[in-house]
């Protein structure tokens, strides 16, 4: 697995693993099955795990502190605070207060079993605190060693432009595929001119940009896709008639659609490192093996007018999820 570089001096493999789909949000997970994926990513040269304390909530990190106990020098370690939950699993809001930045850190050191976080992102920005003040509490944590790289997901040009002047940003994660291209409207631009690294989530579309058709419909059970605006209603309809087109351009390739769509994320720049994310063994192998595929101009033109940005159905999340994005 190449190497690519987030920021300055941040060095993690080219594709990462998303791991939130372990503990929730995709249907019932297997812990067994997961862990073996941890270590099959870290033995395949996937070294950089991307996790957050809401997932599970809390379960996910703690999930990704056992698979890695005893291997902590070969990860490259990311996780996030600022979307607080309960433990009864409540949603209780965006939180950047300074104070809980640094409770919320104590935290997820405690659950992952380790003494430092490699990349500690801020996952929503909070509308309510100046991000100074939240970057401010940040920067304490790298101070006091607890933290060694800062990131911030979701945020619009004007919030990164600010948080590093405070500190700088190693990476940007926002959602980045080829039917979600809003980083493209300006927030990749300011990446590159201040030297941000960018991290793609939902590379394959949360599962839609696959030849797995139960990831289509969210009828898995606790799977949360079934209530997402582009995988039901008529907006569903529409957005398999776009895949429908990557498939034939995939078959003529003697690939997968996943491996197609992964492949044109990983084309879009060496700055760019997207995190599909999966439970399962399987899947891991194949999203490894789009590493390997490489787009000339002309396929990634075609790919890009199999699926033109205004042609996808629906929006990215549901109403109150849209009013997080862009802080």
């Amino acid at each position: 697995m190449e190497r690519r570089k987030l920021g300055q001096d941040l060095e993690v493999s080219a594709q990462g693993l998303g791991c939130m789909g372990m503990s929730e949000f995709y249907g019932v997970g297997d812990d067994g099955e997961s862990i073996a994926t941890i270590h099959e990513a870290l033995d395949s040269g996937v070294n950089f795990l991307d996790t957050a304390d809401m997932y599970g909530p809390f379960k996910n990190e703690e999930l990704v502190g056992r698979a890695i106990k005893g291997r902590r020098d070969e990860v490259v370690l990311a996780t996030k605070f600022g979307n607080q939950r309960g433990e009864d699993g409540s949603f209780k809001g965006i939180n950047g207060k300074p104070e809980y930045v640094a409770q919320a850190c104590d935290a997820s050191l405690r659950r992952l079993g380790v003494d430092v976080i490699d990349l500690y992102y801020q996952h929503r920005v909070d509308r309510t605190v100046p991000i100074e003040e939240t970057w401010g509490a940040m920067k304490l944590l790298v101070d006091a060693g607890k933290v060694r790289h800062l990131g911030i997901s979701e945020a619009s040009s004007a919030t990164l432009e600010r948080a590093h002047a405070v500190h700088p940003v190693t990476a940007l994660q926002s959602e980045y595929s080829l039917w979600t291209r809003d980083p493209e409207d300006g927030v990749l631009d300011t990446c590159r001119r201040l030297g941000v690294g960018f991290v793609a989530y939902s590379p394959l579309g949360r599962g839609f940009l696959t030849s797995e058709s139960s990831n289509r419909d969210g009828s898995a059970e606790k799977d949360y896709r079934k209530n997402h605006p582009r995988f039901s209603g008529e907006a569903l309809e529409k957005n398999l008639a776009l895949v429908a087109k990557l498939e034939a351009i995939a078959a003529q390739k003697g690939v997968t659609v996943a491996q197609m769509a992964l492949a044109w994320v990983l084309s879009r720049g060496e700055d760019v490192v997207p995190i599909p994310g999966t439970k399962r063994r399987k899947w891991l192998r194949e999203n490894i093996a789009a590493s390997s595929i490489t787009l000339s101009d002309d396929d990634c033109a075609a790919l890009e007018a199999a699926v033109p940005r205004d042609a996808v159905a629906g929006e990215r999340y549901q109403a109150s999820g849209m009013t997080t994005i862009n802080g």
